[in-house]
């Protein structure tokens, strides 16, 4: 019996208050990984008006200004007028921070040495940094094999920031959310139900006073300059059908930190896959590579994404546990939710051969702890904002497809010999 549903995913801009605090978190993280690749980083930002306090456990060799960094990225984002009850250069910036638990570190750093290349020996000796389980997914719903309501959601929130500061519409503000809700048929995005964007805005527009005609203003302006251009490479559209909201309480001029507070991590389904596949519990910002909250969740996006590029699946989803000390996986689980061309069994020998899912096996692999300094001194809090995940607008080493061919090939030589 044909099924059809709503699914709805939402995401945030970059001046959302637990963005700022995920961006300030990762910047911190680039600073520390640039001047010290072996920093063991957790760091937390809290956001409120006028005010950044940054904490967590560091233990580092490298030497940054805390503060200041904070300031550059606040400014970065948008928020440089004290009359909105935050700014970069007003704010007051607090900071209390500690040294990593010896007794947490020890598991991870027992047989560590500071090189490059480690035998398949020592890469068994660094363990986990924690317990824990994360999810990678894939699908084919989109080109970045991502699923559809999440992929646009993310696309809207970026173009609301392109707009704003090419001052394409310079009347928008840095905080704003986006929700896309796709209808479903058995499975597949066949049509676009609602859009919805909360944008804050200035109070005046184009000498317009009148609320209702200001926010008809902004409606019309989202609908030719951020809504259309998004859908360029998607084959499933809006029509006359499709409901677009805007600001629907009538107003949105107060945001940001005076709006609300924000905290580090909160926003962990936006980061992935907006619900659609199961989330680990874990989140990523502010986390050095040790923590396979972050490096492992990455790696099971790697290998997901890996399967459906070979076809072996339309749908994928890995899983990974981990015990604090211990390098290899407790547990891996591969499922493909009916839609697998080969047996998950075949799926899961595969993942097994051919992905690393050890800590420092997944560190190494990506490189994660030199591309802070490879790019610049900006690596990590580049992704902090629109989605850690299906980001084709960065290189991201564990968006890369490049095993996809042996996947096939090893499936069908796998599948011929169990047959």
């Amino acid at each position: 019996m044909s099924r059809r549903y709503l699914f709805t995913s939402e995401s945030v801009t970059e001046g959302h208050p637990d963005k700022i605090c995920d961006q300030i978190s990762d910047a911190i993280l680039d600073a520390l990984l640039t001047e010290d690749p072996y920093s063991r980083v957790a760091a937390e930002v809290v956001v409120n008006t006028g005010l950044v306090l940054i904490t967590g456990e560091i233990t580092s060799k490298a030497h940054i200004n805390y503060i200041d960094l904070a300031r550059r990225k606040i400014a970065e984002i948008g928020y440089t007028n004290a009359n909105n009850g935050f700014s970069a250069n007003s704010c007051s910036v607090l900071i209390a921070l500690d040294e990593q638990s010896p007794d947490i570190a020890q598991g991870v750093t027992a047989a560590q040495e500071q090189r490059e290349e480690m035998s398949d020996d020592e890469l068994d000796k660094i363990g986990a940094g924690d317990q824990g389980l994360m999810f990678g997914f894939a699908c084919n719903e989109t080109p970045e094999m991502m699923p559809m309501p999440i992929s646009l959601a993310h696309r809207i929130s970026r173009r609301l920031a392109a707009v704003r500061k090419t001052g394409q519409l310079s009347y928008l503000g840095p905080d704003g959310k986006t929700q896309v809700s796709v209808i479903y048929e058995d499975g597949k995005p066949v049509g676009i139900d609602t859009i919805l964007i909360s944008t804050q805005h200035a109070e005046t527009i184009d000498e317009l006073t009148d609320n209702t005609a200001i926010q008809e203003k902004i409606k019309a302006d989202l609908q030719e300059v951020v809504v259309q251009p998004v859908f360029a490479d998607i084959n499933v559209k809006p029509d006359a059908n499709t409901r677009f909201l805007v600001n629907p309480t009538g107003k949105f001029v107060i945001g940001g930190p005076q709006g609300d507070s924000g905290l580090t991590g909160r926003k962990i389904i936006v980061d992935t896959y907006g619900g659609y596949s199961r989330h680990g519990g874990g989140a990523f910002s502010g986390k050095d590579p040790t923590k396979v909250d972050r490096s492992a969740a990455y790696a099971c996006r790697y290998a997901a994404k890996n399967i459906v590029a070979a076809g072996l699946a339309e749908k994928c989803e890995v899983q990974v546990s981990y015990a604090i000390g211990v390098a290899r996986p407790v547990s891996i689980l591969v499922e493909t939710f009916g839609t697998g061309k080969v047996g998950e069994d075949v799926l899961l020998e595969l993942v097994q051969k051919h992905f690393e899912l050890r800590p420092a096996g997944i560190i190494q692999t990506f490189n994660l702890r030199h591309l802070p300094a490879e790019r610049g001194g900006r690596f990590y809090q580049n992704i902090a904002a629109y989605g850690h995940l299906g980001r084709i607008d960065l290189d991201l080493p564990w968006e890369q497809t490049d095993k996809a061919e042996l996947l096939k090939e090893a499936a069908t030589a796998l599948s011929v010999a169990t047959a």
